[in-house]
């Protein structure tokens, strides 16, 4: 079941999607990295993205068998080990385990590495690779997770919006590639 993190996002993503659709771009390609229920790919659909334009990926079995049955492009993958080399997507989105591991989880699906950010880390210097020209990365974050230098990495970053929850802040970032070749 979708948690609020992922609500919020969706929230976020309907809103960007339909600001990005107005620069005409006939083949809008999207790709989520961490389907879990599927309420993201649900939501591109919604808002106007071709199914067979939307590719998802997830590491847990459960996740990627749910989004098939529910009509999608998953692929069983850790980040983008099982994506083409050469594809290219306007939109990806990104909500990342980015809690510390603890003795009560240690699993990649659900604990961000040791300080909670080396899953998010690992993502961003993969992601530069996949990410169109004109294209950007949605990615949630919480007021635990690790600060992440993304200009280091090679990225522009807005906050698009922050909500407060009863133990925590969550952030939804728009990435954009600074060092476009």
């Amino acid at each position: 079941m979708p948690e609020e993190d992922s609500f919020f996002l969706s929230e976020v993503l309907k809103n960007e999607i339909k600001k990005f659709k107005k620069t005409n771009i006939k083949k809008l390609r999207f790709l989520e990295i961490g389907v879990g229920s599927g309420i993201q790919l649900e939501t591109a659909v919604k808002s106007g993205i071709k199914k067979e334009h939307i590719t998802g990926v997830d590491i847990n079995n459960n996740a990627v068998y749910l989004c098939r049955e529910k009509g999608f492009n998953v692929i069983k993958s850790d980040l983008f080990s099982k994506i083409g080399k050469n594809e290219l997507f306007n939109i990806i989105i990104f909500n990342p385990p980015y809690l510390a591991e603890s003795k009560f989880d240690r699993k990649k699906d659900t604990s961000g590495g040791k300080k909670g950010n080396e899953t998010i880390i690992n993502f961003l210097k993969q992601s530069k690779n996949y990410l169109e020209k004109n294209g950007f990365i949605l990615l949630l974050t919480s007021s635990f997770t690790p600060k992440i230098n993304l200009k280091k990495l090679g990225y522009k970053e807005k906050v698009l919006q922050t909500k407060k929850l009863f133990f925590e802040e969550l952030y939804v970032h728009k990435l954009n590639k600074f060092n476009i070749k």
